[in-house]
């Protein structure tokens, strides 16, 4: 009798019982989504953006200094100069690449903070040519203050081609930054306010009434300058609804949204030799003492076995009932 055997199979049984899968880092999208084709694609509103008063000009082309989610939760909001057009106010002024801008103060009116990118465009798009704007800079980790005076702009600025972000925790939304037509026409800066894409159809934003095409421009009282501030709010797991100001055929309305969670599942449950649950993607599928009694199901079919022999199966057929006079 090899006696070493004996002893060493009840810890590798344990072992195998204890082993653990590898877990996904990231939940799976909702299968129950929902995106009108016409509104996956960008409108084309660019005749409308070109008839637009172009408003002043500063020579400054900034943007969201944060990559991702994350860079915006750990660290300062911070919007990064990219370019400085050549002969601007924005180059006499001595603005740099790289520059970070802090806070604007428009004439003798009071400092505000910036952070995005929108809310710069609207300070040009708003702000009469011949105002002066004070600008507090991060250059190189060291705060630096400059004056620059806003001249008129003559010709629209580039258009910014808009991105599409996915809510899949709290809301089931898609959303995408608005075009200028869009954004100016709800009061905002290009870029900001989010415009709603895509719904799932247990979104709980439906029995509050948000339709698609609602360009949503506040929430709790502070304003979407951007799709992702509105996706960072919703993170906070101690709001049960939000408050959401938003516009529909150039009406601001507003709304009280609650807001959901994820729907959890049973996936796998197993007992070492004598039982097992398993269900994955609409297939379940269970087994009792060594498989002596099994079954499989999925939305259409269904089989039982058991001690191997006894096979029972069934499901739907290629008819509807036929419904009583």
């Amino acid at each position: 009798m090899n006696f070493r055997a004996l002893v060493l199979s009840p810890a590798v049984l344990l072992a195998a019982a204890c082993s653990s899968t590898t877990l996904p880092p990231e939940p799976p999208p909702l299968s129950d989504m929902e995106q009108p084709l016409d509104l996956m694609r960008e409108p084309d509103d660019e005749a409308r953006r070109a008839a637009l008063p172009a408003g002043s000009f500063t020579g400054l082309v900034v943007e969201d200094a944060r990559q991702t989610l994350a860079q915006k939760l750990d660290g300062e909001e911070k919007l990064r100069v990219v370019q400085v057009v050549e002969n601007s106010p924005a180059m006499v002024a001595g603005v740099q690449v790289d520059d970070l801008l802090l806070e604007a103060r428009i004439g003798s009116g009071p400092s505000v903070p910036l952070s995005r990118a929108s809310e710069w465009r609207k300070l040009e798009l708003e702000t009469p040519a011949g105002t002066t704007v004070d600008l507090l800079l991060d250059r190189g980790g060291r705060d630096a203050k400059t004056t620059l005076a806003l001249v008129p702009r003559f010709s629209p600025a580039q258009r910014t081609p808009t991105q599409v972000f996915r809510e899949d925790e709290r809301v089931g939304v898609v959303l995408r930054t608005a075009t200028e037509v869009e954004a100016r026409a709800a009061g905002l800066g290009p870029g900001g306010g989010a415009v709603i894409t895509g719904l799932s159809q247990r979104s709980p934003w439906r029995a509050a009434g948000l339709r698609y095409s609602d360009v949503l421009v506040g929430m709790d009282d502070w304003p979407i300058a951007h799709p992702q501030d509105l996706v960072l709010m919703l993170r906070d797991r101690s709001k049960q609804s939000v408050a959401i100001e938003y516009v529909r055929d150039g009406q601001r309305r507003t709304c009280v949204a609650p807001l959901s969670e994820r729907e959890g599942e049973v996936t796998e449950v197993s007992i070492p030799l004598l039982w097992s649950y398993q269900h994955k993607r609409d297939v379940t599928e269970w087994s009792l003492i060594l498989g002596i009694a099994s079954g499989r199901s999925t939305m259409t079919a269904w089989e039982f076995r058991l001690f191997w022999l006894i096979h029972v199966s069934g499901g739907d057929s290629n008819q509807l009932v036929e419904s009583g006079k």
